[in-house]
């Protein structure tokens, strides 16, 4: 007997679970078209409202204690495992992206290839970042002044639209690098990959509540992030088909640290301001003794 496919359909991701929007609505998510303009069904995916951004910021806050305070050698571990388990699902990946994105199946495997490889690039900073960011500062008198980067806490993410790995994992992996965690608004149009790779983070020792993937309108929900009060830093990297200006004012309110949209090549080595835009710098005088 010919059996009835398991349609999935493709859930939010907060605080370490799966849970569908609060709202109950989902999308319709499509292939990229073909030369004739046709666009295959491939899923639905869940429609998160402004009320899942607020849980996901609530789970981020949780969060924030136990992974800033880990060693920054065990948040490179925790890195390196999610490019293994990445790894290990390369094949998935490189269908999603090339179902989502229309690529060529070489042109899709040096996507995956390279947001694996950007896992391992940076947890191979997080415990040199602070060497690179910090100093001994020479004061007049008989002190030791220290300056050492500290993380800022929750950063709320609008990914890019038209990148749905690569320029997803470019995004995040700075974030939380540098022990901040982070509420992320994927591409609302390729949201496969990223709740895909949501099913990595989750096997691969990430604590729960350190990334949460948010997917649907980042209209509808990034002025909600941007004003909100308990969310330090906002990456408008994929926001520049929104009114930035206006997030960028609503971050004010708490003075928000903001990464304005800016044209990236994500294939190109990504900039050291990825993790120092989320990083506070703090200051430490000590007598010096005889």
């Amino acid at each position: 007997m010919s059996r009835v496919d398991v349609r999935k359909t493709y859930k939010l991701y907060i605080g370490g679970a799966f849970p569908r929007s609060e709202s109950a609505r989902s999308y319709e998510v499509y292939a990229a078209p073909t030369r004739a303009g046709n666009r295959t069904f491939l899923a639905n995916a869940a429609q998160g409202s402004r009320k899942d951004a607020r849980n996901a910021v609530v789970a981020a806050r949780k969060a924030v204690s136990g992974w800033s305070g880990a060693t920054a050698y065990n948040r490179g571990q925790v890195l390196y495992r999610v490019a293994e388990v990445m790894e290990s699902r390369r094949e998935q990946f490189v269908a999603k992206v090339r179902a989502a994105q229309g690529l060529t199946a070489a042109r899709s495997g040096a996507v995956v290839d390279a947001a694996i490889d950007r896992w391992v690039w940076y947890a191979g900073w997080t415990d040199k970042i602070a060497q690179v960011a910090g100093n001994l500062n020479p004061v007049a008198g008989p002190y030791f002044n220290i300056s050492a980067p500290d993380p800022t806490g929750v950063v709320a993410v609008v990914a890019p639209q038209d990148d749905s790995l690569l320029g997803l994992v470019s995004v995040i992996a700075p974030v939380i690098a540098t022990g901040n965690t982070c509420v992320v608004i994927a591409s609302q149009e390729f949201p496969l990959p990223a709740i895909t790779l949501a099913e990595c983070l989750a096997t691969s020792d990430v604590p729960g509540g350190v990334v949460n993937i948010l997917t649907g309108d980042p209209a509808e929900m990034a002025p909600w992030l941007a004003s909100h009060r308990d969310v330090n830093g906002i990456d408008l990297t994929g926001a520049a088909d929104l009114d930035w200006a206006a997030l960028e004012a609503a971050a004010a309110d708490n003075i928000k640290r903001v990464r304005r949209p800016a044209a990236e090549d994500f294939t190109a080595p990504p900039a050291l301001s990825r993790m120092t835009d989320w990083l506070e710098t703090k200051t430490v005088w000590h007598p010096k003794g005889r």
